[in-house]
């Protein structure tokens, strides 16, 4: 059958575009929300199983046996299937800027069977980059059963990501903030549509399976007093510090892993045996860490406590994802966050009298902020720890945490993680003409150089052509003449495959900035 190269219009009914969205959500809702109540009791028969050895520790032989048989099922499943490795973010990224093509079948059950197993079994990972993944599958396999255009491909995918993270952890706006901050970068009309639709839609669902409570809901959480803002600040630069240093562990893991000299695929066995003995140990601390977060909001932890808590979570997280295993780092990075900030609050307890009360606010801000230095996505950040705690009374609070966080990050030369790990997995990959042509949108921002410029005035790549230009509601044919505005969306048609290098070009080419910070890399 022959390959269709036609470049065909969007539908721009957009009441299809929700109805399709609806459908996406329905159908992401409820595989994500069987995933998530499959780890759920997996972990809870995990933890009473590790209580049980207390009395009879012999048992334990037989599980250590069947942790190793868990490690084997998982590198074959991985070996069969390399694109269910880690939390599938980047993977997703990657398939949306066409440098990464992936098997969504293949990847829904292999995924959903490795993921239960890696969370389920305690491992400190979290279920939201695997549900993200799964969430895209269901929208990628709803574009090839349907047959529909490249363009629109993206728009379900991008969907598909928005109603995974949204069943994940029952926040429908964070889903749609994180595809357009984190995934596009930019604001795109049917984009954000869909994406909102399918994250309701998949909210409704998770709902249903667990109830309106929000997932990390702390109750009687003090207003935060305006005389203490200071502390904020000095709180956001202690995180951005420790994100910076978070990503840099993260990105050489795959280095230290090379010193076991195991097979690239058997790295799963080390985390799936020192989980034995902290299992044992400290049962209640397994899994992602969400009974963490819930325990800081009711109870005043000792500083050796927090601090024991911190570099257990902190080293075996690295452990449990260095291995490539099914799982993500959304969940156990808002733990550290929270244990960072209680810590934070402890040390201002008793040092300077802070009020008791605050410490589970210092929490609640420290996960936002942690995970904005990390990800360097705050508004995603912000809305994500709103959602998940349940309370909107300290928007402005996480705000100036979140953004001096990521200041302090950025000034230290620390980028997006989700990036990074893209650029690591498709590092070598050359861009090669696929023969699939597709409509890319890049926007005009407010520093950029297009401002005001007209298009023949612009150095173009060649391997691109710019076909319209939608402004608000309307869209228009360019001329070499056109005058390009702040909040224009550059339609442009391109080969698939060059994707990630057109959107690479003109970011430099119109941001001085950029263009300047990447050939000082480069020569450093």
């Amino acid at each position: 059958m022959e390959k269709e190269h036609e470049i065909k219009r969007l539908d721009s009914t957009k009441v299809i575009f929700i109805l399709k969205g609806i459908l996406i959500g329905a159908l992401a809702g409820i595989i994500v929300s069987l995933f998530r109540l499959a780890i759920e009791k997996t972990m809870e028969l995990t933890v009473s199983i590790y209580l049980w050895f207390h009395d009879n520790p012999l048992w334990m032989i037989p599980w250590t046996v069947l942790m190793l048989f868990f490690a084997f099922i998982i590198s074959r499943l991985m070996q069969s299937e390399k694109n269910i490795k880690g939390s599938g973010i980047p993977q997703v990224e990657g398939a949306l800027q066409g440098d990464i093509k992936l098997n969504w079948f293949s990847i829904l059950w292999k995924k959903f069977i490795g993921g239960i197993l890696s969370v389920g079994s305690g491992l400190f990972l979290g279920r939201e980059g695997p549900s993200i993944q799964l969430g895209a599958m269901v929208g990628q396999g709803f574009s090839e059963f349907t047959h529909t255009t490249t363009s629109e491909k993206k728009i379900f995918i991008s969907s598909g990501a928005a109603a995974g993270l949204a069943a994940a952890f029952n926040a429908p706006i964070a889903g749609l903030l994180f595809v357009i901050e984190e995934v596009h970068h930019h604001f795109s009309p049917l984009i954000w549509l869909t994406s909102l639709t399918a994250a309701l839609t998949a909210n409704l669902v998770s709902l249903n399976f667990f109830g309106l409570q929000p997932v990390l809901f702390i109750a009687d959480v003090p207003f935060y007093p305006l005389k203490d803002y200071g502390w904020l600040v000095l709180l956001g630069i202690v995180l951005g510090v420790l994100g910076y240093l978070y990503q840099k562990v993260l990105l050489a893991l795959p280095k230290w892993y090379r010193r076991t000299h195991l097979p690239e695929s058997f790295y799963s066995i080390v985390p799936f045996l020192l989980i034995i003995p902290i299992g044992y140990f400290f049962p209640h601390y397994l899994g992602g860490g969400n009974q963490i977060v819930l325990a800081l909001g009711e109870h005043n932890f000792s500083l050796s406590l927090l601090v024991f808590l911190f570099l257990l979570r902190f080293i075996f997280s690295m452990i449990s994802y260095g291995a490539n295993l099914p799982g993500g780092i959304f969940l156990p990075i808002l733990t550290l966050g929270a244990l960072i900030g209680a810590l934070y609050g402890t040390v201002l307890n008793q040092l300077f009298g802070i009020d008791t009360d605050l410490i589970k606010d210092f929490a609640i801000f420290a996960m936002a902020g942690y995970f904005t230095a990390i990800g360097k996505a705050p508004l995603t950040a912000i809305i994500l720890v709103t959602e998940m705690v349940g309370n909107i009374t300290h928007l402005m609070p996480l705000a100036v945490c979140s953004l001096t966080a990521y200041v302090i990050n950025d000034l230290l030369g620390g980028n997006p993680i989700y990036e990074s790990l893209l650029e690591r997995l498709v590092k070598g990959h050359l861009p090669s003409i696929t023969g699939n042509k597709t409509i890319i949108e890049f926007p005009v921002a407010a520093e950029s150089t297009l401002d005001g410029t007209m298009v023949r005035d612009f150095n173009w790549p060649k391997e691109m052509l710019l076909v319209s230009i939608r402004r608000g509601s309307n869209e228009m044919i360019t001329h070499g003449d056109t005058v390009m505005k702040v909040g224009d969306l550059l339609m442009i048609l391109t080969d698939e495959g060059y994707t990630k290098k057109i959107k690479t070009l003109i970011s430099q080419r119109s941001h001085p900035a950029i263009a300047k910070k990447q050939e000082k890399a480069t020569r450093e």
